[in-house]
């Protein structure tokens, strides 16, 4: 047994030279940790400005005043949100990615902009969700205390709800920025030169999957834990701001 794994040690080498080095193959690696990280960013802001649109129409629908009369036209577009949660909620990433790579995208070669679509609204309704939480639970007598100093309901949300809101809910949108990043790997079915794409074109060159794969998963690791950190630094920082 000690004689296998001195032979497994000594083959490593060239085994990690063949996946890294041989052919400067670090830099395909690079160029697809670099795009992974551009897509999971231009993703987020998608499924941020997404999510906070839908979650407003549906705080203001469940927050009508009883005995009044519905907004039927703000009914109708709670309706339409319901449904796309439940929808993108309730579907695999992966299938979504596909029917957008394969059947709504079939002739784009943006794989990119494909990318960032799929990540995007499927992000999107998990960002709803969690910036609707936030906003039922910060209290009703705030968005009052704004319509009574004039302000129109858009104004009360962005200038008085919305701030107590995201302290709340940073953690859970750290969580799923977090998690958007991981969910990048599954664009290379699509044909997206991400990480794990360029990961398994090498492994497939040099006919070895372990360094590849194994390297990638060094590199998300790296990547998360460091995303980890800024999140906790960010809310310690607004723990003291609120202790001032």
């Amino acid at each position: 047994m000690f004689q296998d794994l001195t032979n497994w040690v000594i083959e490593l080498g060239p085994r990690l030279h063949a996946a890294f080095v041989e052919g400067d193959r670090w830099q395909l690696y690079l160029q697809g940790l670099l795009t992974t990280l551009e897509l999971t960013v231009v993703a987020l802001i998608v499924g941020v400005v997404l999510g906070v649109v839908v979650a407003v129409i549906r705080t203001a629908h469940d927050q009508q005043r009883p005995g009044r009369r519905k907004n039927v036209f703000l009914g109708f577009l709670n309706v339409i949100c319901k449904i796309y949660t439940t929808v993108i909620r309730g579907t695999p990433m992966l299938v979504q990615i596909l029917i957008w790579g394969f059947v709504i995208f079939a002739s784009s070669r943006n794989k990119f902009m494909v990318g960032v679509v799929a990540l995007g609204i499927n992000s999107g309704a998990y960002v709803a969700e969690i910036v609707r939480g936030g906003l039922m639970g910060v209290d009703v007598g705030q968005s009052e205390a704004g319509r009574s100093l004039g302000l129109g309901y858009l104004d009360t949300m962005r200038f008085i709800v919305i701030p107590q809101a995201f302290k709340n809910i940073l953690p859970a949108l750290g969580n799923e920025f977090i998690t958007l990043f991981k969910d990048t790997s599954l664009v290379n079915t699509i044909g997206l030169a991400e990480l794990t794409y360029r990961a398994s074109r090498i492994a497939g060159r040099t006919l070895d999957y372990m360094p590849p794969y194994i390297g990638i998963a060094i590199m998300y690791l790296v990547v998360v834990i460091i995303l980890t950190w800024l999140q906790g630094k960010l809310e310690r920082r607004l723990r003291q701001s609120d202790r001032r």
